[in-house]
């Protein structure tokens, strides 16, 4: 019986489960009987602790799926899609994760940033793309969620953005005339980039 929970989380395509994952795999355990198996494949090295109520398969899990399990719903966003799509080119080290509670954590030597977003914003999809393993903000997204926390932003290469999809994005965070004003400065300056290029060429 051991070896069969044990083969039912290997078989998973999860690498990080919650005590609440493991409930869910084993069909039919009582919580007692699962704390007693989880602390036996700690203790046997079968399975890998991040922090309470959390484990992995091993050292080698997805640290955006851990992200993403700390706090329910959430979903990787700002910066960390920011950077990696070429929006912004500061890199940064942190995960930063759209959820409901703002918060700072550090996790197995991972800083995981949490930022706050409404729920009707958090749990609205448009825009969020399902991975799988966890949930990540287009960079479209990603931007309209880090101008609706932020007064002011530097966005180093905005023209990136599929500004249509923007415009599609945008009516989930309510009709906020600053928040509008604020996307529209920065749609602004790509436009008078845009015509400043066209006028050199010509």
């Amino acid at each position: 019986m051991k070896n069969g929970f044990l083969k039912s989380l290997l078989r998973s395509s999860q690498t990080v489960f919650t005590f609440k994952d493991l409930l869910l795999q084993w069909d039919g355990i009582d919580v007692t009987t699962a704390r007693k198996r989880v602390n036996y494949y700690i203790q046997t090295k079968a399975l890998y602790p991040i922090r309470r109520g959390i484990y992995a398969k091993d050292e080698n899990y997805d640290r955006f799926e851990l992200a993403t399990k700390i706090y329910t719903p959430a979903y990787i966003s700002f910066e960390t899609v920011l950077g990696s799509t070429g929006v912004t080119f500061q890199y940064y080290g942190q995960i930063f994760v759209a959820s409901y509670q703002s918060k700072e954590l550090e996790v197995d030597r991972q800083r995981i940033v949490f930022r706050t977003l409404k729920n009707s914003i958090l749990i609205n999809s448009i825009g969020v793309i399902n991975q799988g393993l966890y949930s990540i903000a287009t960079p479209e997204r990603a931007f309209l969620d880090t101008v609706y926390l932020n007064k002011e932003y530097h966005f180093d290469q905005p023209a990136s953005l599929d500004w249509d999809l923007v415009n599609s994005i945008i009516p989930i965070y309510g009709n906020i005339s600053t928040f509008i004003k604020r996307v529209n400065v920065y749609r602004s300056s790509v436009e008078g980039d845009l015509n400043d290029n066209r006028s050199h060429r010509s």
